[in-house]
């Protein structure tokens, strides 16, 4: 960062001049300590001129939160005559500099309690140590590197507590493991206000109470340019930029319109009212409403001691001593502050208050609050056994945006998301891979992001992608202009036949012979553009003198992705299914007019799902009894752990706990072995692969049954005819 000019600082010593004199009721309207009607007096530069770009700075300024004079944030410490070094950096300028170090002191606290009657002022985050600042450390001990202006607003903006101080609270009292045991020395802890930061940087942060075992929502990304403090708040007022909102948000014209912004991402029903239009800002009150319900029932229930909240009262818990449910002004005393805390009931109400204690929760982090608000309302139902039903709820965005997933977290621990995998698996990826047709390593991202499938904001215009290369080599398309190609360069798999037959003949043995030379090919997840293209893509493995189908087309109006598809919640339009097929009462009855009694079970009514299936089950019990009487190995299928097929060491047929692990991943191989357990392993990682192109999938099964059982292992069933 650029050192400021020194006649920066010139300018701002004056400013802060104006300030002093104000404070100390020079001008009009500072004796009755609103300094929203305090005009700045008359001033010249020092060249006798007067500074009007000063003025303006000061009328900003002035207005401010951070110069109302008479703000509980500056007059709490009036009584005691001075203000706590502990609250010091945040409530006064002095504070705040000595905690930067700029008063030549050691940075990182400040040195001694400081004078009240102090506002936070120009001189705060205008001298050169802040200037210079771009890391700030948060309660839970994580430190935020390479930031920009915004550190100086997130030095103080992040509140005063974490996981860390909720568990250590906790832990003192040995109730770590006894979660639903009443102490009366567990104290509630405070996040304290306006941490905005803590539910920016999310997970990373770790500002909320984040349960052992859960993933959460990592810093919020919003548009280039609108995703720090100042790309949304006029740094002097405080004040949002609305207008700018505007540019994306066309409906936004107040302050309570933002309470209506609802992004494509976040389409589920997170509160459970039923109502998926209503603005995020709402989704979350709905999760607060329930959690305090929640809270109160845990309470009377459980810890036997009924509590009520207040937002403005400390210690905001008290004891409901009449059990009516509500808050009276008699309750709301030092005195009667709830002493009935459970572990599990300490970490919920610390994530209700961090919730409500931050007011633009909906704008800095709305995923990361509705996780700690579900997750609270689900470990307090636990300690309940289960006494209120959460199945309305709903905890994570759907599908690209499920920044908790796997598909986005896997590398957090790296801190690096490799070259191969950062196509379909970080935000810039596709991108990247379009303009340069490659990928390099770049750090997580949270979720895929609105940039990442459009190349202009407001516009929403969908990134050009014609043509699309698959794992085989095939190119394939939905034809020019087409949106839904995009998809395709994703949902196509990472193996094909091709890369399965060059590991077969660079083993150089005979199909039924076992190597060391061969190890398990996984096509990876979700190849739907793969099966809907079938052989134009050949992404399962297709046997050699075999003929099998090209691309599936349901009708002239179902034909790509989207189709069927809702492209941002990736929800399937079940609705549109039943215009054709009115016999079918749910997606899977399904079937083509022209599908064989594939299963040969003699019900020509069922769903192809219903076909389809019954081969797959066949063709795993196949693969273990040839992997016994061919291989000499027994194997076991594990859907959810790579590499998947482990060695059957009891035989039972299941991969077992103690079995799954890499050390005992199956290792005896032959070629036709492996060509089987690649396409079971196709067919379950497309879970939509019946309504994909259904009968190409059961050409698939077919001929991996016949390859490793012999023509009586399909003597049954019948193979799909090839469309031409």
């Amino acid at each position: 960062m650029k050192r400021a000019p020194q006649y920066l600082y010139l300018v701002c010593g004056v400013m802060l001049l104006i300030a002093g004199m104000s404070l100390a009721g020079v001008t009009p309207g500072a004796a009755q300590g609103d300094p929203t009607t305090t005009p700045p007096p008359p001033i010249t530069d020092p060249l006798g001129q007067p500074p009007s770009f000063l003025l303006g700075y000061y009328d900003a300024w002035v207005k401010s939160p951070h110069a109302k004079v008479d703000a509980e944030a500056f007059v709490h410490w009036n009584a005691e005559g001075k203000v706590p070094a502990a609250c010091a950096t945040c409530h006064t300028t002095a504070g705040y500099v000595d905690f930067l170090g700029g008063d030549g002191t050691t940075a990182g606290k400040v040195e001694d309690d400081k004078a009240v009657g102090s506002v936070i002022t120009c001189d705060a985050c205008h001298n050169p140590t802040a200037a210079n600042l771009t890391t700030v450390s948060f309660p839970s001990g994580v430190t935020v590197e390479g930031l920009g202006d915004a550190t100086r607003c997130m030095v103080c903006h992040q509140g005063r507590a974490s996981t860390v101080q909720v568990n250590a609270g906790i832990e003192k009292l040995g109730l770590t493991t006894d979660l639903d045991t009443v102490s009366a020395d567990l104290r509630f802890t405070n996040i304290h206000y306006f941490a905005a930061a803590a539910s920016l940087y999310g997970a990373e942060a770790q500002g909320g109470y984040q349960y052992e075992g859960k993933s959460y929502q990592r810093r919020f990304a919003h548009v280039e340019g609108y995703d720090s403090c100042i790309g949304c708040h006029n740094p002097h007022t405080l004040e949002l930029k609305l207008t700018e909102c505007a540019t994306c948000h066309e409906d936004v014209e107040t302050l309570e319109d933002l309470q209506n912004i609802r992004m494509q991402g976040s389409l589920s029903d997170y509160d459970g009212d039923g109502d998926i239009t209503e603005g995020i800002y709402n989704e979350i009150k709905g999760m607060q409403e329930a959690l305090y319900a929640a809270i109160q029932k845990y309470a009377a229930d459980v810890a036997k001691a009924p509590i009520v909240y207040s937002e403005t009262a400390y210690p905001y818990f008290f004891g409901d001593t009449n059990a009516n449910g509500t808050l009276e002004e008699d309750e709301a005393t030092a005195a009667n502050g709830y002493k009935s805390f459970t572990a599990r009931l300490a970490k919920a109400v610390y994530n209700y208050q961090v919730s409500i204690k931050d007011p633009g929760n909906f704008a800095h982090n709305a995923a990361y609050h509705i996780e700690l608000l579900y997750d609270s309302m689900e470990s307090l139902n636990e300690g309940m056994g289960g006494a209120m039903d959460l199945t309305a709820y709903t905890r994570n965005d759907p599908g690209h945006f499920d920044a908790t997933g796997e598909p986005f977290r896997h590398w957090d621990a790296e801190g690096e998301v490799p070259g191969t995998c950062a196509k379909c698996h970080t935000a810039s990826g596709l991108p990247t891979f379009l303009k340069n047709a490659t990928n390099i390593a770049v750090k997580p991202s949270t979720s895929l992001a609105c940039s990442t499938c459009h190349d202009a904001i407001p516009e929403f215009t969908v990134r050009a992608s014609d043509k699309v290369t698959f794992p085989s080599g095939k190119v394939a398309s939905f034809g020019d202009g087409v949106k839904d190609n995009l998809c395709l360069n994703c949902h196509q798999g990472r193996e094909s036949t091709v890369s399965v037959n060059r590991a077969i003949t660079n083993a150089k043995v005979g199909d039924d012979e076992v190597t060391d030379k061969l190890s398990f090919r996984n096509v990876h997840y979700f190849a739907a553009g793969a099966s809907i293209f079938g052989n134009d893509a050949m992404g399962a493995y297709q046997y050699e003198g075999k003929e099998y189908n090209g691309r599936y087309i349901m009708d002239e109006d179902v034909e790509s992705c989207s189709d069927c598809h809702n492209v941002h919640t990736l929800k399937i339009d079940e609705e549109s299914c039943f215009d054709c097929h009115e016999d079918a009462d749910t997606i899977y009855d399904v079937r083509g007019e022209d599908t064989p009694d594939i299963d040969g079970d003699g019900d020509t009514v069922e769903g192809i799902k219903a076909e389809i299936e019954a081969l797959e089950a066949d063709l795993l019990t196949k693969i273990q009894a040839y992997a016994t009487e061919k291989a000499g190995a027994s194997i076991a299928y594990a859907p959810l752990n790579h590499p998947y097929w482990f060695i059957d060491t009891n035989g039972d047929g299941k991969a077992d706990p103690d079995e799954i692990n890499s050390d005992n991943r199956f290792v005896a191989w032959t070629p036709n072995l492996l060509r089987a357990a690649y396409n079971y392993q196709y067919v379950m990682k497309d879970p939509g692969q019946f309504a994909h192109n259904g009968q190409y999938i059961a050409q698939i099964l077919f001929d991996s049954l016949e390859s490793i059982g012999g023509p009586d292992a399909v003597a049954k069933y019948a193979r799909p005819e090839v469309k031409k």
